[in-house]
């Protein structure tokens, strides 16, 4: 079980990306790293054991993984769930029109990721709506990549589903996905421990 105070102490590697505004990172590509705070400790424990273990492949994720021990990723997985005040936001997201409409249907985001794809169906599936979109557009490509060592990402359903799209469609699913009301953000930290 996490524990959010102890993870409070361990986030030193977090917050130099997750923990400033606007922050980019550069591999494969240009993109706004995600926003963590707010989203669910289930999937932030199975995002960081995936870069742990090769299913997401991403230099800098997997070594930052692999020096977290399973408690290391209970408490920071638990600390970034707990951290900031949560955004309250419809329980349904606002009726999708056109082409929003038509690529949400088409992938079936809603079944996995809720009806206002801030409640997942299992806690182990992240919270999208309101993400950057320029992260969702790469890690929605990520389940497309196969055979390279240093990116891509390993998830049969998501691959099935980010296969049948080009990448035009990725990139205006989530700009639709990112333009919703969310309860991630990024909450800049006081100071580096």
């Amino acid at each position: 079980k996490g524990d959010a105070q102890a993870g409070s102490t361990k986030i030193a590697m977090c917050i130099g990306c997750h923990g400033i505004k606007g922050y980019q990172a550069s591999f494969p590509e240009d993109y706004k790293v995600p926003m963590i705070s707010g989203q669910g400790a289930k999937y932030i424990a199975s995002s960081l054991n995936a870069y742990k273990s090769g299913e997401r492949k991403h230099p800098t994720m997997k070594g930052i993984s692999q020096s977290l021990t399973d408690q290391d990723i209970a408490d920071i997985s638990a600390y970034y769930e707990q951290h900031g005040t949560a955004v309250a936001v419809p329980e349904k997201a606002a009726e999708a029109k056109g082409k929003g409409a038509e690529l949400l249907a088409k992938g079936a985001c809603a079944s996995c990721h809720g009806p206002n794809l801030n409640k997942p169906i299992d806690p182990s599936y992240p919270k999208i709506a309101g993400q950057h979109k320029d992260y969702l557009f790469v890690a929605l490509k990520s389940y497309k990549v196969e055979n390279q060592s240093t990116w891509g990402r390993n998830n049969g359903v998501m691959g099935g589903i980010a296969k049948q799209f080009s990448n035009n469609e990725l990139k205006a699913l989530a700009n639709y996905v990112g333009s919703q009301n969310s309860e991630l953000k990024t909450v800049p930290q006081s100071k580096f421990r």
